[in-house]
């Protein structure tokens, strides 16, 4: 694949977590995010995005969001569970995006606020039709997830870089 290949990212934050005596690292989704994360898994599905990599925060609510949502795809991606997802910071995930291989031509990003908000509001110099202003104004609520296109190989993955090409949300 070439590295002009246009690559995208998508960044699904975990669905609604219990709030436990469990560690955070280990808490498990809600009643509501156990019905939320299908739905979820449903629209990217339908989206016609062949996912080559799924990167999963090692969290507790991350794992069972996605083994709920990727029931609901015809193939699964080769799936890793990555512990740099969990608490990380914007610099941290790009560097992350920026190890991802060349082969690699679209990424799920499996992880947690405030980081999934952050990376996608970050890394869409531009967007299309209202998607920038309606991610702003809503904030990225759990389950909910932003597509950002990018020209050129994973290290060249950077602040401003991105198109904003769709933001969803399970109240849409």
């Amino acid at each position: 694949m070439s590295v002009e290949t246009p690559r995208r990212i998508v960044l699904l934050r975990h669905a609604k977590a219990e709030w436990s005596q469990a560690s955070d690292h280990e808490r498990p989704l809600a009643e509501r995010g156990r019905k939320d994360a299908p739905v979820a898994g449903r629209r990217l599905a339908d989206s016609g995005i062949d996912f080559d990599l799924a990167l999963c925060s090692s969290a507790a609510r991350t794992r069972e969001t996605w083994k709920l949502a990727v029931h609901e795809f015809s193939q699964r991606p080769r799936t890793v569970y990555e512990e740099r997802l969990y608490e990380a910071s914007l610099g941290e995930l790009i560097a992350l995006f920026n190890e991802t291989p060349d082969d690699v031509r679209n990424l799920l990003v499996i992880g947690h606020n405030p980081g999934m908000h952050a990376a996608a509001d970050a890394l869409s110099g531009s967007a299309e039709g209202d998607t920038l202003a309606r991610m702003t104004r809503d904030g990225f609520p759990t389950a909910a997830y932003a597509v950002v296109e990018f020209p050129g190989s994973w290290k060249s993955v950077e602040h401003g870089a991105g198109r904003l090409t769709e933001y969803w949300t399970p109240n849409d």
